[in-house]
């Protein structure tokens, strides 16, 4: 780290905070100490340490509990846990709550700067990647301004104009020129839909999802997704068949988000399946979560393209011949996802089909409290 490591030491032994001090006094850090957790608590508000050792046993609040405070104080902070009643459970108790690495005591001067060097190393790739994720939202930002202003405004007026020149040379044009000037109106009808695509791919805002969200049914959003498809599923002679069992439950979710998301996994099913082929939808209810399962039997995705399928603008090497992809629709999908605390996976083999599966987790009924004691 190019800067003065900031390292905060969390122990009520004071020998243990002195020998701490002495081991790394050495380095370029900027080294304190507390005595106990609410102590050590109030210092990370107050310095905003890289790297924090914590005791797990000391009086007042226990080293878990101050592993949580300070996983809800700033999650880039590193902590290792520190203590002399070392054992398996409380390692695995300590990891679960956020904690890096675990050194019991007593512990030699070369483990402790070792295990220091690991966590700043630890807390720099965090905040490493904490930056490129800021810069690449900020970049989203830019490219979002730029499609909107320098290509869809220009492409629009050129749009309106076509309509325009159509109308007044109706009676004017021979048969060629009216067949060039809707190719024309064509190609930028699709220019559009694309730009629009891509708007659509960066302003997907998880926060304005979730303000949206109500007691949602899993049957109605598979029967308006199929209705959208099913057109193009029409033109290509391929069936739908869906698979829905009674009384599902409910999810905690937005409908329209959740249609496009199915539309979208179940439109690329008939868009990359064959003439004459098949996709199926089915739902399950397990373990607390809805599954949907969509089925095809189509062209399949290349093992390479599966880690990259939802990626913002990846297209893949699998095509179907007429099929022109914007490489956003599944990058929606798992955002929209993501937004109602769910998962998504895939499952495909060139030239056999894919298997996409949404996994959803059920609305929980609010806890009945009339039976419970007056006191």
């Amino acid at each position: 780290m190019n800067h003065k490591a900031k390292i905060l030491i969390i122990d009520d032994e004071e020998i243990v905070l002195d020998s701490c001090i002495q081991i790394l006094a050495k380095g370029n850090y900027e080294l304190t100490t507390a005595r106990n957790g609410n102590m050590g608590l109030e210092l990370i508000k107050e310095i905003s340490p890289d790297l924090v050792f914590v005791d797990l046993k000391m009086p007042g609040i226990s080293g878990y509990e101050v592993l949580n405070g300070i996983q809800e104080i700033d999650t880039s902070i590193v902590t290792v846990v520190i203590t002399g009643f070392a054992t398996v459970d409380s390692a695995i108790e300590a990891m679960k709550r956020g904690a890096y690495d675990f050194l019991p005591k007593p512990f030699t001067p070369e483990e402790l700067r070792v295990i220091t060097r690991r966590g700043l190393e630890r807390r720099e790739l965090i905040l490493e990647t904490i930056a490129l994720r800021r810069e690449k939202e900020m970049l989203r930002e830019h490219f979002a301004a730029i499609v909107s202003h320098e290509l869809k405004s220009p492409l629009g007026a050129v749009q309106q104009n076509l309509y325009v020149l159509a109308d007044d040379l109706a009676d004017k044009l021979t048969i060629e020129q009216k067949t060039k000037l809707e190719r024309l109106q064509s190609r930028i009808a699709d220019l559009v839909k694309l730009i629009n695509t891509w708007l659509r791919a960066i302003s997907v805002d998880v926060s304005s999802i979730r303000e949206h969200f109500e007691p949602t049914s899993i049957p109605a959003v598979i029967t308006k997704a199929v209705e959208s498809v099913q057109p193009h599923a029409i033109r290509k002679d391929i069936e739908i068949t869906t698979s829905i069992p009674e009384n599902l439950s409910l999810i905690n979710g937005d409908e329209g988000t959740l249609v496009e998301a199915v539309v979208n996994i179940a439109g690329n099913a008939v868009k990359y399946s064959r003439i004459g082929g098949s996709v199926f939808i089915e739902t399950q209810e397990q373990a607390g979560q809805i599954n949907i399962i969509i089925k095809d039997n189509g062209v399949g995705i290349a093992p390479e393209d599966i880690p990259n399928l939802f990626v913002d603008f990846y297209v893949g090497k699998s095509k179907t011949e007429g099929e022109r992809r914007s490489g956003v629709g599944l990058a929606i999908t798992r955002r929209i996802i993501e937004a109602h605390n769910g998962t998504i996976s895939v499952e495909s083999e060139l030239g056999k089909g894919s298997t996409f599966v949404i996994y959803l987790p059920i609305l929980k009924p609010p806890t009945d409290k009339s039976n419970e004691p007056i006191v």
